[in-house]
């Protein structure tokens, strides 16, 4: 349903080849162990973001730089780094990736220079890096690329937020990755139909 819907979108031009923005999101899964086999999810992993911990998986997208529909969905362990799906979060046809700081030094792993060396890779520079520059001219350049690489991958937290706010996907609903990979692509799938209403009622608007 994921891929038949979004090729309906690309001959509604809708998604387009030339650019791609990838991120990941932390999706809870629970860690009682009163169940059957008095263990937690066994492909759930525990992982520490900032000062917290969470346990559960995680969800991969590749977002279309024009429209910020999702093209592509990945599932894994809450544990597992977000630049080691990069590969498999793009079409093979962009020219242009847009991510986060978490990404930094993507373009040198070797599944992507062996397979994407079109891409032109606008990875966020770190806060701590930016702090580091001398105040002049060359640091105000530096900001305003920063703002406008962050403006765009902006978008990639529509489908994000649709999926767990709209939605209600806080939690998964199945244990193990399979089956929570296949509700993932039905929940985006549904995330690009709200995305494309919206767009249609601002065509309709204007």
């Amino acid at each position: 349903m994921f891929h038949q819907l979004n090729e309906t979108l690309s001959r509604k031009d809708c998604l387009m080849k030339e650019g791609t923005i990838v991120d990941a999101t932390i999706i809870a899964a629970p860690s009682s162990t009163k169940n059957n086999e008095n263990q937690r999810d066994p492909e759930m992993h525990q992982t520490k973001k900032g000062n917290q911990w969470y346990f559960g998986m995680k969800a991969h997208i590749g977002v279309d730089r024009k429209s910020g529909m999702v093209h592509t969905v990945e599932a894994t362990a809450a544990n597992e780094h977000d630049i080691t799906c990069t590969s498999q979060l793009l079409h093979g046809e962009e020219t242009v990736v847009y991510a986060d700081a978490g990404y930094t030094g993507v373009g040198e792993r070797p599944e992507i220079k062996n397979g994407h060396e079109q891409v032109e890779w606008k990875i966020a520079l770190r806060h701590s890096t930016i702090a580091r520059m001398k105040d002049g001219p060359e640091k105000d350049a530096v900001v305003q690329a920063e703002h406008e690489k962050a403006s765009i991958r902006a978008k990639v937290e529509h489908p994000f937020h649709i999926v767990k706010n709209l939605f209600g996907f806080h939690k998964v609903r199945y244990r193990g990755l399979a089956k929570n990979h296949s509700l993932l692509y039905m929940l985006f799938a549904s995330a690009n139909l709200v995305l494309y209403s919206r767009q249609v009622v601002l065509q309709q608007g204007s």
